[in-house]
């Protein structure tokens, strides 16, 4: 008699449904050059601190996965508490494409690849393309982190269980 429990896969909407009770900080993607584009994102993560190393994950079939490839390069902004709007923005599939989807944030050119780095976000990275692999319907995208850089913002901006939080960050340790 075999007493190994059978294993059973998960459907998209149960994995979706579980992970949302994993609370993530929000950022929004961006690159810079011909490929200019910005995605709303929670899969991000520092990977090594030497070398200097992070990760986002994207789905294959976003135009993101298609800037970043092409372009070898992205930004990351680390959105405040304030900036719910620009996570809603950027995650809205019917925005403007382009340098277009830019006019409604303030934003400067990263110094080392030109993608945007949003202001008044928390924290922000500039980053090289050093790696992608192949994750099921996603590519990990591994960045060698250029330049970054803290905002003075207080409050950050958290997704769980489908919605938009808020953590207070004023006593943070510096």
């Amino acid at each position: 008699m075999d007493l190994a429990p059978e294993l059973r896969g998960v459907s998209p909407a149960e994995m979706r449904s579980t992970m949302a009770l994993f609370a993530t900080g929000v950022v929004v993607l961006t690159v810079g050059g011909e490929h200019i584009h910005g995605m709303t994102a929670n899969a991000f993560s520092s990977v090594s601190l030497d070398p200097p190393l992070v990760l986002c994950c994207v789905a294959r079939t976003a135009v993101m996965h298609r800037a970043i490839t092409a372009a070898g390069h992205f930004a990351t902004s680390v959105l405040d508490a304030e900036q719910e709007g620009s996570a809603r923005h950027f995650a809205n599939r019917g925005r403007p494409a382009g340098r277009a989807q830019f006019d409604v944030v303030d934003w400067l050119p990263g110094r080392h690849t030109g993608a945007p780095v949003l202001a008044g976000s928390l924290a922000w990275v500039e980053c090289r393309l050093e790696e992608a692999h192949e994750a099921g319907d996603h590519s990990i995208f591994i960045g060698r982190v250029l330049d970054s850089g803290r905002g003075a913002g207080t409050a950050g901006l958290l997704f769980f269980d489908g919605a938009y939080r808020r953590v207070d960050t004023s006593e943070r340790r510096r």
